[in-house]
């Protein structure tokens, strides 16, 4: 099953509101410290994005205010449209200015992380990993341990969401274990003896392990200084990065359409125009205003305004006409 994951910063979120719904602004108005208030709004534009992304939703601030992003009573976020619960699975992490979201086409249990790499406490590795895990840790050098501990760290907070338990549950009662990569997907085997060859510049698996049984499989991923983790029931692809347009959306003229596999320019279109047809079914029956779909009134406005021009220039020369033949 396909995941699909979307990277966003501070500097991507806009400063002004328009973008979040009623209930949004509400719960933002009670965040009182600066930090908070620019970590919550950076997390909710990243999964409204990643969202409209993926499913083929136009992005400009009125049609992302039907997007919302609501928390269950659990704390795990739930993806709202037009207040309709949507079919979706998602999950948000952000840290040190950097959101990320993962999305799934179905109601599936996902989770995803973001930690930034940087040397733990003693503490830290006695209290939060099993055995087989600090064993793991163990056998590596000294200046590759604060990377795999952050591994191991991000895989297990994925897992919790993914379980929809969040940090109340017992780090431990999650074990993480690295994946062989070169290995097929029918004999794969756990890859604890030299984690540091593993190619990290990509997605490779790994696989986690519940107290109850039950079993996650996700794929890890290094990049500077940041770690990034996503798991998933069932077991999913190797994630897909949804691509977005890097600018502000044109307002006469051309319109770029977000979709999974990038944007293309919808011509002879306003901004505020796309089709019904490419929602999914569920999807469709959304209410059309509360997705900001005004084009065809703003159409028929301009057909008005044209006609009364031309009504206008006509009664005028008509006018001209006639005082010509009085004169």
């Amino acid at each position: 099953m396909n995941l699909y994951w979307l990277e966003q910063t501070a500097a991507d979120v806009p400063a002004e509101n328009h973008w979040l719904s009623a209930g949004e602004t509400l719960l933002l108005s009670g965040l009182r410290f600066p930090k908070r208030r620019g970590d919550w709004r950076l997390g909710r534009w990243t999964a409204k994005r990643a969202v409209a992304a993926h499913l083929n939703l136009p992005a400009y601030p009125s049609a992302l205010a039907a997007i919302e992003i609501r928390a269950a009573p659990s704390g795990a976020p739930d993806v709202f449209l037009a207040d309709q619960p949507a079919t979706i699975g998602m999950s948000l992490s952000h840290s040190a200015a950097t959101a990320v979201c993962a999305v799934m086409p179905s109601p599936a249990a996902v989770g995803c992380d973001l930690e930034l790499i940087e040397p733990r406490g003693a503490g830290f590795f006695d209290d939060y990993f099993t055995a087989e895990e600090q064993a793991m840790v163990s056998r590596m050098p000294e200046a590759d341990r604060p990377w795999l501990l952050t591994l191991l760290w991000s895989a297990k907070e994925s897992a919790l969401k993914a379980l929809r338990v969040g940090l109340r549950a017992d780090t431990r009662s999650v074990v993480v274990s690295l994946v062989d990569p070169m290995r097929g997907p029918g004999d794969r085997e756990e890859y604890d003896a030299d984690p540091a060859a593993i190619h990290r510049s990509r997605w490779s698996p790994l696989r986690i392990a519940g107290e109850n049984g039950r079993v996650f499989r996700g794929w890890w991923r290094r990049a500077g200084n940041f770690m990034y983790t996503v798991v998933a029931d069932p077991p999913p692809a190797s994630p897909i990065r949804l691509k977005i347009p890097t600018g502000k959306n044109t307002k006469h003229g051309v319109q770029l359409r977000i979709s999974p596999a990038g944007f293309r320019p919808a011509r002879r279109q306003t901004a505020q125009a796309f089709d019904l047809h490419t929602l999914p079914p569920t999807y469709s029956s959304c209410s059309v205003s509360a997705l900001g779909l005004r084009s065809s009134t703003r159409r028929l406005a301009t057909l008005f305004t044209m006609e009364s021009f031309r009504f206008r220039l006509w009664l005028w020369s008509r006018l001209r006409f006639w005082l010509w033949l009085w004169s």
